[in-house]
């Protein structure tokens, strides 16, 4: 038995809850993966995963297992990072997890990130609160890009690099498309939002919360014409339907080619949101993050980072 290829499989269990979707994600057939977990519980002499019709979960012990696993896998990269990077030159890879919001800045930085340092492959995934969150708890994350308010609520252990502060705008179709961009436009209270039909988050997103919550101390109830959890038919839902959206600067900036649209800051109240990176407060940290720290705290790539993010004045 390869250990750590079960180990890998096991921790790929956990990531897709789905026998069929973890074996595809490692490239075997879904009888290998069964096989190799179940030499792994002989292995150990213990029953690791719940098994029936579908995956029912793990186990007591194959909790334990699973958490052993994802620390033996992430000091296995650790050691080849090490082995394979040299002064200055990490060699790796760097997952990143970002909440759908943030998804267009994340995006920007493993860009600049690999551009500065051609070893680095970065994985950008786009991730709830909470499973972004969890991911870092068990490792299966390197970083994440989201609220900071939640994180000192939920994972006081984790720590955070400030990034940028979200601004909220109202989209909606333009009354002439502008020539060569969309357009921001003149302040509208959220009160005033709250009486077009609107595009929102559904309800387990916590950008959605934010929006509830503004729209309630603007004493407005809203019932969303539409709700989703793509970020891209927030806009495309304005673009081709009769809605309008509420979307933070960040996905303001990465539809700003649509020129038949224009984003009105909203106000009543005025509502900010701080967005940072996330990783973990303690442990010994890889090649690859430490080299996104150090860029994650750069003033060039802050003030990229504001310039796509915040009031975003023409």
């Amino acid at each position: 038995m390869n250990l750590l290829a079960s180990l890998r499989y096991l921790s790929a269990l956990d990531e897709y809850k789905h026998f069929g979707r973890a074996a595809q994600a490692c490239h075997i057939t879904q009888p290998a993966l069964s096989n190799a977990l179940r030499a792994l519980e002989e292995e150990f002499g213990t029953a690791i995963v719940k098994r029936g019709r579908a995956f029912g979960g793990f186990t007591a012990e194959g909790e334990r297992v699973l958490a052993s696993a994802q620390r033996m896998l992430h000091e296995r990269e650790l050691l080849q990072q090490d082995l394979n990077s040299g002064a200055g030159k990490p060699q790796g890879t760097l997952t990143l997890g970002a909440v759908p919001t943030a998804v267009p800045v994340a995006a920007r930085f493993a860009a600049m990130l690999q551009s500065r340092y051609p070893g680095i492959l970065p994985v950008v995934r786009s991730m709830s609160s909470a499973a972004l969150e969890l991911g870092l708890e068990n490792l299966s994350l390197d970083m994440g890009l989201g609220y900071t308010d939640r994180l000192a609520r939920h994972s006081p252990r984790l720590r955070h690099v400030p990034q940028y502060t979200e601004h909220y705008f109202l989209v909606r179709k333009a009354g002439q498309a502008h020539s060569e961009q969309m357009q921001i436009g003149p302040k509208i209270t959220w009160a005033e939002a709250a009486r077009v039909p609107l595009c929102l988050l559904t309800r387990e997103m916590y950008n959605r919360s934010i929006v509830d919550a503004a729209f309630l101390a603007a004493g407005a109830s809203v019932k969303p014409a539409i709700e989703t959890n793509s970020i891209l038919t927030l806009a495309l839902s304005v673009l081709v339907g009769e809605v309008c959206s509420v979307l933070p600067g960040a996905l303001i900036g990465a539809v700003r080619g649509y020129r038949e649209l224009e984003a009105l800051p909203l106000v009543s109240p005025e509502v900010r949101t701080d967005i940072g990176f996330m990783v973990q407060g303690a442990g010994r940290t890889s090649r690859t993050l430490d080299a996104a720290m150090t860029m994650a705290q750069d003033a060039a790539w802050l003030r990229h980072a504001a310039a796509h993010t915040g009031l975003l004045a023409v």
